[in-house]
């Protein structure tokens, strides 16, 4: 989620995916009689971006033109014969690269929503010029020269709180990406980091070719049993949809198709296949990735040795929260433990139903799903199909819209004549309730598609600052996600793990749409890796609360609200299958931390062989398997975002646990906390200490006992 400024983050940001959408085709405008639109001011409310102007042969011309600009940006920042302040380095730093911005937003932005196997190739020259100016401008020596200055000289500077705190992350920055090195040092960085943005594009490109090639053709009935008649229903709509005709029904590794099937199909070997379908994804054939998993490694190790480190994952820690490998290992091991002792707990319970029923297996990881569902029904009479006909989604995001009104006095207007990429995409004006003002535009996309990678994100097409003038330009924010589709005869229908994950990326959006940082660098999510997940996290409490839900919660046919009966037992399953949940999460963090604590990178590495010695190592119980394998991992293998980072989940699930336990103590909807909130979390950005922001909110620092009691683990 994280997105510092343009050149800060070449590097990171150099790794979306495959390639943007073309969303007018080369034949329909003359390419020689157009102005490019990147290149003007949008003439659209807000400056939407106009998606149906721009074509394929816009993006690198902007992008060669922006770094232009931003190059002389730089040279005027350096050849500036006064001393170095403040105003004419490390805020006009801050102002500079607006065209790179602009066009660099928008394109990773469509290349991980929309692809089209005609950009491929436009994919790849972008990100290298992006990653070879970003090494250009943070090795600069003259330019590094004024921020090292105003580094030293901090102490005696008439600095507010922000500022100081923007020197120092500037600095900071500098030196990670190479500044101190030598020339020839400098030469291997670039090197290296050009490397790694190819092995993060091929990653990418291994890994959605291999989740839309693999797919289950079912051609019996009797095989649907359990599943879900809406989810038969999409099923039968994509058999269609891939040309195989009525009478059969396609299941897929998007989680609208995999996980229903795996929670209610009663066909144990058709659970087998897709479960092991999934949990193969990228291993082997023409889209195996464990050879680029090796040389991101060995990249990753050599890159870390040139600056200093021992590992890389002591590099990607030095500069958040955590500071060191070993405190966030701590974090999680806090957390393995009890978890580990919980499934064995919900295993047994889950064996118990299946030799009830006189199945006469064994539980394995491909039974999990299935029987937890049977265990959850038996113990607490929920039935998650039931729960989902009370959340369409239409009223899950009026839930979302109606607490952010309630929490922060922001109203949602459909915007519905906006520039949209794709007809799934829906606009809003968000506006102070109470004045009308306009705070900043919210775009969301839902749905899945082939052309979309795997997940839900939030980020911005246009970020938030104070111009020098003092006026507030105000942000473009948007949340992506893969939900259960709409069909024939039902809207889209979400599932309560959906619902979480809707109001989870609305968090990060509040975050993105309520900041008033002043800098660029620190606006919305301009954080701390392992603080940015705070407010979408803390966001999620709201979606299952009794009074938010009998304000949202409406039966998609008759319009009834949730019934009191349900939401107790909604309420009495909390921590069922938390096990489970925890356990997934928690390994696949100490996973990636465990690829990010080599040291040195001699032989080929076994990936499998070295997940499993992983696994043994923490006694991972046999029904569970790392949330994400190394081959599907793309926080870890597809971009830099969150290798070694992924514990950041847990990390900040501490904290909004804790700042929750606020809110049920003074009332989930307390004017007072939630302007505290608001004030020292989603308006600060990253503009002071994220442990001090915490702290003036919370009044004290957390520790993880409200997540361990959140979970039921304690």
């Amino acid at each position: 989620m994280k997105r510092k400024q343009i050149f800060l983050l070449a590097a990171a940001m150099a790794v979306a995916g495959l390639a943007v959408w073309a969303v007018v085709k080369n034949d329909q405008l003359p390419v020689m009689n157009r102005v490019n639109p990147l290149l003007q001011p949008y003439e659209t409310p807000y400056e939407i971006p106009p998606f149906d102007q721009i074509m394929v042969e816009d993006y690198i011309p902007a992008l060669k033109e922006g770094i232009d600009i931003q190059r002389q940006e730089i040279k005027d920042i350096v050849s500036n014969s006064e001393k170095p302040t403040f105003a004419n380095t490390i805020l006009a730093l801050d102002r500079s690269g607006e065209l790179v911005e602009k066009t660099m937003m928008l394109f990773s932005a469509l290349d991980e929503a929309m692809s089209s196997p005609e950009l491929v190739d436009v994919a790849a020259d972008v990100y290298a010029m992006y990653q070879q100016w970003g090494d250009e401008m943070s090795m600069n020596p003259e330019l590094f020269k004024r921020v090292k200055y105003l580094y030293e000289q901090r102490d005696s500077m008439d600095l507010t709180v922000p500022q100081r705190r923007l020197i120092e992350s500037t600095y900071k920055d500098f030196t990670r990406n190479g500044a101190l090195l030598d020339a020839a040092s400098q030469g291997s960085l670039k090197r290296l980091n050009a490397d790694l943005t190819d092995m993060y594009l091929k990653y990418n490109k291994n890994l959605l070719n291999a989740t839309n090639q693999f797919y289950v053709t079912v051609d019996d009935s009797s095989r649907l049993a359990g599943i879900p008649a809406a989810n038969v229903a999409a099923a039968a709509e994509e058999a269609v949809a891939r040309g195989l005709g009525e009478g059969k029904w396609v299941f897929t590794l998007h989680a609208p198709s995999r996980l229903p099937l795996l929670q209610y199909a009663a066909d144990r070997e058709l659970r087998r296949q897709v479960y092991e379908g999934y949990t193969s994804l990228a291993s082997t054939g023409e889209f195996d990735n464990s050879d680029i998993i090796n040389r991101i490694v060995k990249a990753r190790v050599a890159k870390a040795h040139l600056l200093g480190f021992k590992s890389y994952a002591d590099y990607a820690t030095d500069n958040v929260m955590a500071k060191t490998v070993d405190n966030a290992e701590n974090l999680l091991m806090q957390i393995w433990r009890p978890a580990v002792a919980r499934v064995r707990e919900e295993v047994a319970e889950m064996q118990a139903v299946a030799d009830q029923e006189g199945a006469g297996i064994t539980i394995a990881p491909w039974d999990y799903y299935y029987y937890a569902e049977k265990v959850r029904r038996k113990k607490y009479a929920l039935d998650e199909d039931e729960l989902r006909q009370y959340f369409a989604v239409d009223s899950v995001v009026k839930g979302a819209f109606t607490l952010a009104k309630i929490l922060y006095n922001v109203e949602f207007t459909p915007m519905p004549d906006a520039p949209v990429y794709h007809p799934d995409v829906k606009v809003y004006d968000m506006k102070d309730a109470s004045t009308g003002e306009h705070i900043a535009v919210f775009m969301t996309d839902y749905f899945p598609r082939s052309s979309k990678r795997q997940g839900a994100w939030m980020s911005e097409f246009k970020g938030s600052y104070v111009a020098d003038d003092g006026s507030a330009v105000r942000p473009i924010v948007y949340n992506v996600g893969n939900f259960s589709m709409p069909t024939a005869d039902t809207p889209a229908l979400l599932t309560l793990d959906e619902v979480a994950t809707l109001f989870h990326e609305f968090g990060h959006g509040l975050h993105g749409m309520l900041t008033r940082a002043e800098y660029k660098g620190q606006a919305g999510t301009n954080v701390d890796r392992d603080f940015v997940e705070l407010p979408s996290q803390i966001n999620e409490h709201w979606a299952v609360e009794p009074e938010l839900l009998k304000q949202y919660a409406r039966h998609w046919k008759t319009g009834e609200v949730i019934p009191d009966g349900l939401i107790e037992k909604l309420q009495a399953a909390g921590h069922h299958n938390q096990g489970f949940m925890t356990t997934e999460l928690a390994g696949a963090a100490l996973l990636d931390l465990a690829w990010g604590k080599i040291e040195d990178y001699t032989d080929t590495i076994d990936v499998m062989a070295f997940e499993r010695s992983v696994a043994d190592r923490l006694g991972m119980p046999a029904e569970v398997q790392f949330r994400y394998r190394s081959p599907y991992f793309k926080h870890v293998f597809g971009s830099d975002g969150y290798a070694s980072g992924y514990y950041t989940y847990l990390w900040a699930e501490v904290l909004d646990t804790d700042g929750f336990e606020l809110f049920k103590e003074k009332g989930i909807f307390d004017h007072a906390t939630a302007q505290a909130f608001r004030k020292n979390v989603l308006e600060a950005g990253g503009s002071e200490d994220p442990m001090e922001l915490y702290v003036q909110f919370r009044g004290h620092r957390p520790t993880p006992d409200a997540l361990l009691r959140h979970r039921g683990l304690k």
